[in-house]
């Protein structure tokens, strides 16, 4: 196939660009990166899309004040459908250089794969749209919107109010979401759903200072252990979460997920225990999961013999299709709330929510993308869901309602996104360039029908 060879024949640059951006730290937080480093790589987005036929590739300051790379290229054809391509430049933290077996922000490559933070969610992703263009030239019969999002791994909500405001700018027949990923590497998929997100920080005051642990232990309150037995209750025994109010049993009706193959994906040993009482893909994908990302306290090191006074916990709580975010986070607040032990007192900060998605698996758009899958992977596609959160794709539902939202990327299990030693595969930055290949070139014919 020709556009095979064309792609194949792009991966040594791929891997020179990806090298270039990786090696650009943009965390989009600026307690931890100068805001600078996403400056340079919204720039650097900005001029690899200008280079293939975006000529008015621009920057867009957003209302959390990052910056959205924005463009679009008409096609000689002005009944032709619009196609609007997304995908994010920002990264996660690496969280400790210590943990990783490579550089974090240097793409190191080893046993086949690209390691660095952002090979895969999302810098892999960039790559994938800029080489399915490059593979068809001139021959894109689609008029063409881009959208690269800037803060979307700090889930601050700039790049959702700006489409709430300039609809126009990204209206689109179909939107592709470069953001997801596939069953396992060559087993391409679409994801149909995304769970929802409530992130909120939960701090217990027990004293007005720290107090001698011998001389008032015992009788005086703990921040600390009453902290810890708040956190206790959002799980019970099995590893189901329990949060007051939200439910818990929902089912799953798409792709399987075996238990082996998951604790492969998660590096567990066979046989490990799993969480909760429902299958894997139920509880990733289908019910509530909750977990403690964060804990302020005296650490081990330093810490003297005094009963601590005030301590916090950063919790994040997935959401499933059919939760609203807002009754989750009231429900998250009265239950953090309605724990507490000793007369102790709870403050709750919901920092963000993101609202769960779940998308037809009707259109021509899916269709289409899902032939081109067969066709560049040689194995047909399954349905799965997603358990982090893309809050965008509920806005970009509301905003432009006669768009088809098609959910794909690089992003497999074996990537380790948001973890130490992410990685990539090339294959699947290869394999879904084709892929989006194949569906620009087929999507009018599609609709045609």
């Amino acid at each position: 196939m020709e556009l095979r060879d064309r792609i194949t024949g792009l991966m040594a640059g791929v891997r020179d660009e990806l090298a270039e951006i990786v090696a650009i730290p943009s965390v989009a937080d600026a307690r931890q990166y100068p805001p600078a480093e996403c400056a340079r790589a919204a720039e650097w987005v900005r001029g690899r899309f200008a280079g293939v036929g975006f000529a008015d590739a621009h920057l867009a300051e957003t209302a959390d004040g990052s910056l959205a790379v924005l463009g679009s290229r008409p096609c000689a054809d002005p009944r032709a459908p619009t196609v609007l391509l997304y995908a994010h430049y920002d990264v996660q933290p690496p969280l400790g250089e210590a943990a990783w077996r490579t550089p974090p922000f240097r793409l190191t490559e080893s046993g086949g794969r690209w390691y660095g933070r952002g090979t895969a969610d999302c810098k892999g992703n960039v790559l994938v749209h800029l080489t399915a263009l490059r593979a068809l030239g001139d021959d894109v019969p689609v008029h063409l919107r881009v959208v690269v999002e800037g803060s979307e791994e700090q889930g601050t909500g700039g790049l959702e109010a700006y489409v709430a405001d300039h609809a126009d700018e990204l209206r689109a027949d179909a939107v592709l979401v470069c953001d997801t990923g596939n069953a396992a590497v060559g087993q391409p998929a679409l994801t149909v759903s995304l769970r929802g997100l409530v992130d909120a920080v939960v701090t217990v005051t027990a004293l007005d200072s720290a107090l001698h642990s011998g001389v008032f232990g015992g009788a005086a309150p703990d921040a600390l252990a009453a902290l810890i037995a708040v956190l206790a209750t959002l799980r019970d025994a099995r590893g189901n979460t329990t949060v007051t109010g939200l439910a818990a049993d929902q089912g799953w009706t798409g792709a399987a997920y075996p238990a082996e193959q998951f604790r492969r994906d998660a590096g567990l040993p066979a046989g490990a225990p799993l969480l909760g009482d429902g299958s894997v893909p139920e509880m990733l994908w289908a019910r509530p999961a909750v977990t403690v990302l964060g804990i302020d306290c005296p650490s081990v090191q330093g810490s003297t013999a005094a009963i601590v006074p005030r301590a916090a916990a950063r919790v994040s709580l997935r959401i499933p299709p059919g939760t609203a975010p807002d009754a989750a986070a009231a429900a998250l607040s009265a239950h953090l709330r309605a724990v507490a032990p000793w007369g102790v007192g709870v403050a709750v900060d919901v920092r963000s929510t993101g609202a769960p998605f779940r998308t037809a698996v009707d259109g021509p758009a899916t269709a289409t993308m899902a032939a081109a899958m067969r066709e560049a992977y040689d194995a047909p596609a399954t349905t799965l869901g997603q358990g982090g959160s893309i809050p965008l794709c509920t806005v970009l539902a509301e905003v432009l309602p006669g768009a088809e939202l098609v959910l794909m990327g690089v992003e497999e299990p074996l990537t380790r996104i948001h973890a130490p030693n992410e990685s990539v595969d090339p294959r699947e930055i290869a394999a879904m360039a084709l892929t989006e290949a194949l569906f620009l070139q087929r999507y009018p014919a599609a609709l045609a029908r």
